[in-house]
């Protein structure tokens, strides 16, 4: 009996509240970010194509459905003035408004809405309950259409049924599956402490922490009570500048999108905020995933809680109209406090009839309300000039604010050659990355050859390529080697890109180029290949790397450089090369580069030890280049750093020397980034597998593999 009520399985440890192996031991190299979208999370099987899937969809259908939907008031969470627009349209706008272009993630391109962290943050109050909304139609539709398609469909129909004229969608978002809890938001440990920790100084917005988009910890963008809460117009432009250029919105797309955000729907904020159940994350589960109930009193209709902000901005709030300006300018504002107590601006005066109407009751009227940010559009000189454009030319208003929503709620799908369906506009836009289609069909070895007789370098050769298709990001699918941008600027003068150095290479390659009449791209990922091919022949093997020809060329006129400044390198752990120090640890960058190229541990680990032992760190170093046979793709690497006739000593801020144990002579020398493949267990346990006498030939072909899978990153054409 004495043992009655004992937990059966180990307590805590599948809530928080055990130890993992992180917190025990908080400073060792985490992997998780590699491996945080296995397989096995995936219900759908690995079998599952979810491009082949919409195939088979009725979007006439689904999009009657949600114009349905749009006008079904649910008892259980009436519509404002029998209409979901306004709620629509925040559900997609604050699952695309996490975007960052900083590093890509965010954004409404995988459903990560419905998981931990956002869908608790303090900002996504009650999109939870627009996503139950929506449960019925995906429910009808399936696996035809993604949780992340799904989304922004609503959101744009939302509008649409409001009366705007779309600029355009596209179907092509796949579903995650659990939390990227690897993500970095900021290090705050409360929910909207204040913005000072993440500025070097809060009244300079440049100085935010990059890769950080949002002002504070659970915000999409700007406090809407203004900097640390405080209102100040002028001071929450200046954030919304920086912030909403982080989405990478010019001051034009930012005017068009707070205005345009604001035409439909209201804040909610006639209750407590203590009167609300805890979030969707932290509620217990007689919630059933819902969060923020209220559990005293109504709380749905003219009693909902939200923000703690209360009222329309416009006199029409589900009609797509030019009253979000006309209101701003035509009356006179002054600081006031809503029901709930947050800060907010009403007018001075306003005539009964310019007042919105009660959600519930037409014959109530109440006062409409501005935010901080709505005030910013008001006083900041240039975005007043454009927002008096806007007001007295609502064509040109409606005509950039759907280019700015189309380009919110596609920005992190990619490039256009992705989009799927009826409505994709025809229009090539410079944000979406243009790439003229290349030449499929040529004599491949012919230009090999060509290639060959250029005498370049191994080194040479597959450092260019490297460079090249470095940059993609499978956050957003930015980057990567079609196209070559490597030789416009700005990244023919990224220092990571040694410019004298890739100077040499590419005059090489565009005239073979030119006398092939193949994409300079093409050469340059072949070029790589072509070296690859040498150093495992110097290595005893004759190999062919896998070559997919089709790349086109795109010109300086198709690249949005200042859009191109993000993606450049400031390490490369791959090169053996960072530009300078950081508070991050010289192997949490490549991790976090190697997560955005959408690589594993092991492809990290084989692609490593094959770079070092072909030669093409930056500048020539030789740390880490474990090896006397420069240039053959050897297991050299893996074989010297596991062997226990050497030892390893600190030289210097992160370099190390190998030295022998009996004479003390130094070998070879390294960095960080080299000896965590000896120091991390799991790393490790990787190398271990290559520096195997019987692995030899299985480490070049799964270099090769690697090598592959990153120069076809961007080949959206081969999916």
């Amino acid at each position: 009996m004495k043992n009655a009520g004992k937990c059966p399985v180990m307590h805590g440890g599948m809530t928080a509240m055990g130890k993992s192996v992180m917190d025990w031991w908080p400073n060792a190299l985490n992997l998780d970010i590699l491996h945080q979208h296995d397989a096995k999370t995936n219900p759908l099987g690995k079998d599952f194509n979810y491009r082949e899937e919409l195939k088979k969809l009725d979007v006439a259908a689904l999009k009657a459905d949600l114009r349905a939907l749009m006008k079904d008031s649910q008892e259980w969470w009436p519509a404002d003035w029998g209409s979901y627009v306004g709620m629509m349209a925040r559900v997609a706008w604050h699952a695309a408004g996490s975007y960052r272009n900083t590093d890509g993630r965010g954004g409404g391109n995988t459903g990560n809405q419905r998981f931990a962290p956002l869908n608790s943050w303090p900002d996504n109050v009650n999109t939870d309950k627009g996503r139950r909304l929506l449960w019925p139609i995906k429910k009808k539709y399936g696996n035809k259409i993604s949780w992340a398609d799904l989304i922004m469909l609503a959101g744009t129909m939302a509008y649409e049924e409001a009366g705007l004229k779309t600029f355009g969608f596209a179907f092509g978002r796949e579903d995650i599956w659990h939390p990227e809890k690897d993500i970095y938001w900021g290090d705050e440990k409360e929910w909207l402490a204040p913005s000072d920790s993440r500025y070097g100084d809060v009244k300079n917005p440049s100085t935010l922490e990059n890769p950080l988009a949002a002002v504070q910890m659970g915000l999409i963008y700007v406090n809407p009570e203004g900097v640390n809460g405080k209102s100040d117009p002028l001071a929450t432009a200046a954030q919304m500048r920086e912030t909403f250029a982080r989405m990478g919105m010019n001051d034009e797309e930012t005017v068009a999108l707070a205005a345009g955000g604001h035409t439909i729907g209201k804040c909610h904020g006639n209750g407590k905020a203590s009167d609300l159940s805890p979030n969707p994350e932290a509620a217990g589960p007689e919630y059933q995933g819902l969060g923020w109930m209220n559990t005293k009193g109504r709380g749905i209709g003219r009693d909902t809680m939200v923000s703690g902000l209360e009222g329309a901005w416009t006199t029409n709030p589900t009609q797509w109209d030019n009253g979000f300006f006309k209101m701003l300018f035509g009356h006179e504002w002054e600081l006031r406090k809503s029901p709930a107590g947050a800060t907010q601006w009403e007018p001075v005066s306003i005539k009964e009839e310019d007042k919105p109407v009660d959600v519930e009751d037409p014959s109530m009227r109440h006062n409409p309300m501005m935010t901080d940010a709505d005030m910013a559009l008001r006083v900041d000189p240039i975005y007043r000039e454009i927002s008096l454009r806007f007001m007295n030319d609502f064509d040109a208003f409606s005509d950039a604010f759907a280019r700015a929503w189309f380009k919110l709620t596609h920005r992190d799908l990619g490039p256009k050659s992705i989009y799927i369906g009826p409505d994709i506009p025809q229009e090539d836009l410079i944000w979406q990355d243009p790439i003229p289609a290349g030449k499929t069909t040529y004599d491949v070895n012919a230009v090999k050859a060509k290639i060959e007789a250029a005498g370049l370098s191994v080194s040479e050769l597959v450092t260019t390529a490297w460079d090249s298709a470095r940059t993609f990001r499978g956050s957003d699918r930015r980057g990567g080697a079609n196209g070559a941008r490597i030789r416009l600027a700005p990244q023919k003068d990224w220092e990571g890109n040694e410019p004298a150095r890739l100077s040499k290479v590419l005059a090489l390659y565009e005239k073979i180029a030119a006398d092939t009449g193949v994409s300079v791209a093409d050469v340059i990922v072949l070029g790589g290949n072509v070296g690859i091919e040498k150093a495992a022949k110097a290595a005893g093997f004759n190999v062919t790397v896998p070559f997919a020809p089709g790349r086109g060329d795109a010109t300086q006129a198709m690249t949005d450089a200042e859009s191109f400044a993000p993606l450049e390198p400031i390490h490369d752990g791959y090169r053996n090369w960072v530009k300078k120090d950081y508070v991050v640890s010289t192997e949490e960058l490549m991790l976090d580069r190697t997560q955005l190229m959408g690589l594993t541990a092991p492809e990290m680990t084989v692609l490593v030890g094959g770079m070092r032992v072909l030669g093409t760190n930056h500048g020539g170093t030789k740390h880490g280049v474990f090896t006397d046979r420069e240039g053959a793709l050897t297991t050299d690497f893996f074989v010297n750093l596991t062997d226990m006739h050497y030892t390893w000593v600190p030289a210097g801020q992160d370099l190390y020397e190998i030295r022998d144990r009996k004479t003390g002579a130094v070998k070879w020398t390294a960095t960080r980034v080299d000896l965590v493949f000896g120091s991390n267990s799991i790393l490790r346990a990787y190398a271990e597998v290559y520096a195997q006498d019987d692995n030899k030939e299985k480490f070049v072909h799964d270099f090769i593999a690697a090598w592959t899978k990153v120069m076809n990153a961007d080949r959206f054409d081969l999916l």
